[in-house]
Order: C-alpha cells, then structure tokens, then sequence
C-alpha cells in the first residue's frame, strides 16, 4: 500500500509573537506546575466542603494561570526576533 501524503492541517506564519504557542505552553506548564502548587495550597487551608474546595481551586487556580500566561508571553515577547 502507498503511503498517503497528506498536508498540515493548518500552518502558522506569524508576525511577531505566535499567540496560539503563548496559549498552548500557558495550557501546558499551568497542568504541569499549577495543579500540584493549587494542591499543596490546599493542604494548608481547612476546606470542609465540597463547594469550599472548588471555589479555592478556582480562585487559586486563576491567579496561577494569569501569572503563567503572563510569564510565557512576556517570555515570547524577549525571544522574539
């Protein structure tokens, strides 16, 4: 059997800074670093209900991934060229 050649599905040439791998390494190091740090936050809280515990999870987990998109952007934004 021949093998299929097939193109990309799609292709990027960005000018400037590329916002879709700013978006997909923000996904990434927040899953990766954030989750564990929202976790050992927790340890430190008394969350005595379900409700308490997502609503830590959130407001935590939002700032994390602020400063993570912030981070890489401003990152993206040095190594630019």
């Amino acid at each position: 059997m021949a093998p299929i050649d097939r193109e990309p599905a799609e292709t990027t040439d960005p000018d400037g800074i590329d916002y879709g791998w700013v978006m997909q390494v923000t996904f990434v190091t927040t899953i990766v670093v954030g989750a564990p740090l929202v976790a050992l936050l927790a340890v430190a809280v008394e969350l005595q209900t379900w409700p308490a515990r997502a609503n830590f999870a959130i407001r935590v987990g939002a700032v994390v991934w602020f400063c993570t998109a912030a981070a890489v952007y401003l990152y993206a934004r040095r190594e630019e060229r």
